[in-house]
């Protein structure tokens, strides 16, 4: 796939990037570039390659699931602009 400057100037718009007309071809040239490198990718046989989240296989540490420094309604509500029944209350936004 090619990307001309119309269609960098499309991609341009629709990211709401201003780009100056002598900038298009070079930008072109970088997507073409990027699409180029997504091509290489997709020859790579990852057949019986596992999906992984991380470069080193580690497992998360974890913690005990407990509320700490909780019972502090008032003071937290004491901050709100303004606050109902023990509740922060905002604006209605959908009618």
């Amino acid at each position: 796939m090619s990307i001309d400057t119309e269609t960098a100037r499309r991609v341009a718009k629709l990211a709401r990037i201003k780009v100056e007309d002598d900038a298009l071809p070079a930008l072109a040239g970088e997507f073409n570039a990027i699409l180029g490198f997504i091509e290489q990718l997709n020859e790579v046989d990852v057949e019986g390659v596992e999906p992984m989240t991380s470069v080193t296989p580690q497992r998360l540490k974890r913690r005990e699931d407990v509320v700490t420094d909780g019972s502090q309604q008032e003071a937290v509500l004491a901050n709100a602009p303004d606050a109902r029944e023990g509740f922060f209350a905002v604006p209605k936004v959908v009618e």
